[in-house]
């Protein structure tokens, strides 16, 4: 009985294998499906145009974004002309008041990014668009923003990463 089960086992992995490989896109266990034909990716630096400006914005999103290519893909990262071509802009960048208590004062505020991402690919012109992404996070208000800004940010950031990461290149 053992031998039977170690055979179907072997039977499953083949057959998997086999099928894996006769298909026409590149899996990763990131998720990403790919064109074989597509080798390069151009990330352009995400410009800050939001009325707010955090100086170092635009440099943490862009290299998160790039590092998260370099890091779940066999892209090779190009400066201009890339197989996939990422171009965007922060257009917000916001912190508001939320959960209005009793006495008219906020319990919370929140952050909110906003960014404006326009994405080609030139083997699958299906695939283009050019669309917003936004998030936010919660901090309270007995907190300054200066004081959880950094720490809001980065999680912001890794949100609006996987936003980008997963429309461009995961397709599901």
């Amino acid at each position: 009985m053992f031998k039977f089960l170690r055979y179907i086992q072997i039977a499953v992995f083949v057959l998997s294998v086999i099928s894996f490989n006769s298909c026409k896109l590149n899996y990763s266990m990131t998720g990403a499906s790919i064109q074989p034909e597509v080798k390069t990716v151009s990330i352009h630096y995400f410009k800050n145009n939001a009325s707010l400006i955090n100086p170092m914005l635009s440099q943490q999103l862009t290299d998160a974004l790039r590092d998260r290519f370099s890091s779940q893909t066999n892209l090779n990262l190009v400066n201009n002309n890339g197989d996939l071509d990422i171009l965007g802009q922060i257009t917000n960048y916001n912190t508001s008041p939320i959960a209005i208590q009793g006495n008219e004062t906020a319990a919370m505020n929140r952050l909110t990014i906003t960014i404006s991402v326009k994405y080609t690919n030139k083997f699958n012109e299906k695939q283009n668009f050019e669309t917003s992404f936004s998030r936010f996070e919660n901090y309270p208000s007995t907190q300054t923003l200066s004081t959880v800004e950094s720490t809001i940010v980065k999680q912001i950031i890794d949100y609006l990463i996987d936003d980008i990461f997963n429309k461009t290149v995961v397709n599901w």
